[in-house]
């Protein structure tokens, strides 16, 4: 391996040189996949589902997990194109309030105009879409922080769901569509029809994420966006797609929780962006951008979801639970932080060790 020296040009004697090292390769694969707040993660899932399968009646019976699939659908979904967006240094709040606009929209078209639930279903997606790419307009080409157009936008998108509907909603639907919304997938089992296109959808953002151009194009924006910009990414334009794609799956995610309810109304979806954030940063997507693995936000939204549906079944109310929800998000947060300092002081008592520590640098000065 080529090796650097930090203070005088190449080929100096007199000083040392420095090996180059990448930090992601330094250990050996198993240490990298294990010692992970991925891993970290899937591991606190199944530990809470042993212990609730101990603890809590009922709990591994298959209406309780039907109820616990079908009720994390909607942050699964909306999770997948916000940890693309988180990633990128990004955020969307509005996704709740487009997945409102978005039943409103399709209560509507259907009820009101009496276009069939097919045609009413794909424009009301096509709403979504228009909602994400104002967003995606606002932030990558006009350059507005997007925490500031997300946060307007979140008002003017329920708002215009309001002032079309009022306080009035919309409840005339195919069986078909709300029986399929409700519907398993083999009788009997705690699996909803709702996740096919899930898992469609889910492997479609993977492959989008970690396995193509434009996914490496995702982690740089996160890492730096000028020298992303430089390295031949078109910053702007990958972040307005990933808006557009966000405002789309809202838009399904509102047609999904309009037959689930049977109503359509603006306040479908009230504060649900704040669990999907939750679920993506307890997921080990960091906060500031470039890390972060579909996995383990996939295994979040999970970890969420057994907790509440356990403490449910034991009896606690729901303000308990968003407290401890509330004090495991803050400790995943803060863990990013703790891991890296405790990186940095293995580093420096590595060096130290290497150079034979201050004590030996100090003798050897003396002696020359």
């Amino acid at each position: 391996m080529s090796t650097v020296s930090p203070e005088a040009t190449p080929g100096s004697p007199e000083t040392p040189s420095v090996e180059r090292t990448y930090a992601a390769y330094s250990r050996p694969f198993w240490q990298r996949v294990v010692l992970s707040r991925e891993f970290a993660v899937i591991a606190l899932l199944v530990a809470a589902i042993v212990f609730s399968r101990s603890q809590v009646e009922y709990f591994d019976g298959p209406q309780t997990m039907y109820y616990l699939f079908r009720d994390s659908a909607s942050v699964l979904l909306l999770a997948l194109p916000m940890t693309a967006i988180i990633i990128t240094g990004e955020i969307d709040l509005s996704v709740a309030s487009i997945v409102g606009l978005t039943s409103v929209s399709f209560g509507m078209l259907h009820d009101d105009v009496g276009l069939s639930a097919t045609i009413a279903a794909l424009l009301a997606i096509g709403v979504g879409v228009v909602c994400g790419a104002f967003n995606g307009f606002l932030i990558a080409y006009v350059g507005l922080p997007s925490i500031a157009v997300t946060i307007g936008t979140l008002a003017l998108f329920r708002g215009i769901g309001a002032g079309l509907l009022g306080t009035e909603s919309r409840t005339d639907f195919p069986e078909g569509w709300t029986d399929w919304a409700k519907d398993r997938i083999v009788e009997g089992q705690p699996y909803p029809m709702v996740l096919i296109p899930f898992v469609v959808l889910a492997i479609a953002f993977a492959l989008l994420i970690h396995f193509s151009s434009f996914g490496r194009g995702i982690f740089e924006i996160g890492q730096n966006d000028e020298a992303a910009h430089f390295t031949g990414v078109d910053v702007a334009r990958t972040k307005a797609i990933l808006f557009v794609l966000s405002g789309a799956v809202a838009g399904f995610v509102g047609i999904y929780l309009t037959l689930v309810s049977g109503v359509a109304r603006a306040e479908n979806a009230t504060g649900l962006e704040l669990s999907v954030i939750a679920a993506v940063l307890l997921g080990g997507v960091s906060i500031f951008g470039g890390r972060g693995a579909l996995h383990g936000v996939l295994a979040g939204v999970l970890l969420i979801g057994v907790i509440q549906r356990a403490m449910l079944l034991n009896g606690q109310t729901i303000n308990v639970i968003n407290i401890v929800i509330g004090v495991l998000l803050v400790l995943s947060v803060m863990s990013t932080s703790l891991l890296a300092a405790s990186r940095r002081v293995l580093a420096a008592s590595r060096g130290a060790r290497s150079s034979g520590g201050p004590s030996r640098s100090a003798g050897k000065r003396l002696l020359s």
